[in-house]
C-alpha cells in the first residue's frame, strides 16, 4: 500500500456517514456481473453496521437498483441507496429517477453486436447505461473503447471508463452528486462522510467527502498500485473492507492487516 495512503485508523467511523460503492469495494468483482451476490454474513454486516452508525449507512453504485436490490437482498431496502452513478435513488421507499433515454437501446444493440465477435465479452444492461465487459476477452478492449466514443459522440451520452469495461450512460448524476445529496438530509448533516470505493467511478465520491471533511478510502489493485486519486486512506481488498467495518459494528475496531 502507498505510503501516501494509509490504512484508516480505528476511530474513522465514530460520528460519521458511510457510503459504500459495491462492486470491488463491499463485494469481489466477478467475471459475470450478474452473478455477484452478498452472502449472508455480509447481509448481517450490513444490518448490524446500520444499527452502529443509526442509519447513516448508505448504498452508492453504479448498478441500477434492481441489481443492488438483487445482490444486497431485503436490508436493501431499509438503507438509502443510490444507483446508476446518481441518477437514481431511493429514501424511505421514496424513489427518484429521471426517464430512460431510447438511445440506449441502440448502444445495446451495438455493443451486443461486438460481443458476438469477440467470445467472453459480456453487456450489461442499466436503467441508465449499457456496460461492454472484455475481463475474459482482454483484446476487445481498443475496439470497444472506439465504439464507444463514437456512440457517445453521436449520442450525447457520457463514457464512463471501470475495470475491464467501458460504458455509456445517461449524463447528469455521478456519485459525488450522491453524497452530496444525502449529506443535507437530516441526521447527516454535519457528520463526518467516509465513502469507500475502488474504481475510477468512485473518485466524484472521494472528492466529495473530502469537500465535506470526510476521506475517501480506495480499495483493491489501484490502491496497490500508486495510482492518482482524490482518496486519502486506502484497504487492499474487499476482504479488508469488510473486516474493517464488521470491527467497527462489533465495537471492537482495529486497522486490518
Amino acid at each position: 500500500m502507498p505510503a501516501t495512503l494509509p490504512a484508516p485508523r480505528p476511530g474513522l467511523l465514530d460520528g460519521a456517514t458511510v457510503f459504500l460503492d459495491i462492486d470491488g469495494t463491499l463485494l469481489e468483482l466477478a467475471d459475470d456481473p450478474e452473478a455477484v451476490r452478498a452472502d449472508g454474513p455480509t447481509r448481517a454486516l450490513l444490518r448490524d453496521l446500520a444499527e452502529r452508525l443509526d442509519g447513516r449507512l448508505a448504498m452508492v453504485s453504479g448498478r441500477s437498483l434492481e441489481q443492488i436490490d438483487r445482490i444486497l437482498g431485503p436490508i436493501a431496502q431499509a438503507l438509502p441507496v443510490t444507483g446508476s452513478h446518481g441518477l437514481e435513488y431511493r429514501w424511505n421507499e421514496v424513489w427518484a429517477r429521471p426517464e430512460r433515454l431510447a438511445v440506449l437501446n441502440d448502444v445495446a444493440s451495438a455493443f451486443h453486436g461486438l460481443a458476438q465477435t469477440w467470445p467472453g465479452c459480456l453487456v450489461e444492461e442499466k436503467s441508465y447505461g449499457v456496460a461492454f465487459h472484455w475481463r475474459l476477452a482482454p483484446q476487445a478492449r481498443q475496439q470497444a473503447e472506439t465504439m464507444a466514443v463514437q456512440l457517445a459522440d453521436s449520442h450525447a451520452l457520457k463514457i464512463q471508463h471501470g475495470k475491464d469495461l467501458v460504458e455509456l450512460r445517461m449524463p447528469g448524476g455521478d456519485k459525488g452528486q450522491a453524497v452530496r445529496r444525502l449529506m443535507a438530509r437530516k441526521g447527516m448533516i454535519g457528520t463526518r462522510p467516509v465513502f469507500f470505493g475502488d474504481d475510477l467511478t468512485d473518485e466524484a465520491g472521494f472528492a466529495a467527502a473530502r469537500a465535506l471533511g470526510g476521506h475517501g478510502v480506495l480499495v483493491g489493485e489501484r490502491a496497490l498500485n500508486g495510482s492518482s486519486t482524490a482518496a486519502t486512506l486506502a484497504l487492499p481488498s474487499p476482504h479488508a473492507v469488510r473486516a474493517f467495518l464488521r470491527a467497527f459494528a462489533d465495537g471492537t475496531a482495529q486497522v486490518p492487516e
